[in-house]
């Protein structure tokens, strides 16, 4: 049976400021890759923890049929978020510990829905430390933010 891998990253210039978002799908045997599937997306004002939460959603709601697969982010906020805070928030109506409406809920309430038809590990690696995947993630993240980013006057 084939290794599901979903590499994720969120980009922002400014936060808030245009953002982008990137995942990879990867499906290996063993080392070799079988199949890879690029995805990207962005938004003219946003934040990076929202892009972050959106490249996870991406590759949840990318999937045709429930899967185990293992989603490796660079971002503690996703990880923690969906691993240890997220129970705690839907048991106090989607408030934190400190009764505070929690940020982003619309993207947690998303992210919840399409994880829980699949079966989900949650992996977190150093950003910017020469992983090749999450490198990878990066710059599909800044594709994804560049249509949004203002262009620069040309130079006379």
């Amino acid at each position: 049976m084939a290794e599901l891998v979903a590499y994720t990253d969120g980009a922002c210039s400014g936060n808030p400021g245009p953002g982008g978002w990137g995942a990879l799908l990867v499906a290996r045997s063993g080392a070799a890759v079988l199949k890879e599937r690029a995805l990207s997306g962005g938004e003219a004002l946003t934040t990076n923890n929202r892009m972050e939460l959106m490249a996870a959603i991406a590759a949840l709601e990318a999937l045709e049929r429930p899967s185990r697969l293992t989603i490796v982010t660079d971002s503690a906020y996703l990880r923690d978020g969906v691993t240890r805070w997220i129970h705690g928030w839907k048991a106090n109506g989607w408030r934190t510990s400190g009764k505070a409406p929690v940020k982003n809920e619309d993207l947690w309430r998303r992210l919840d829905t399409a994880a829980a038809r699949h079966d989900v590990a949650w992996d977190w690696v150093k950003g910017h430390a020469g992983h090749a995947e999450n490198e990878r993630a990066d710059a599909l993240a800044r594709m994804g933010m560049a249509p949004f980013k203002p262009k620069r006057a040309a130079s006379a």
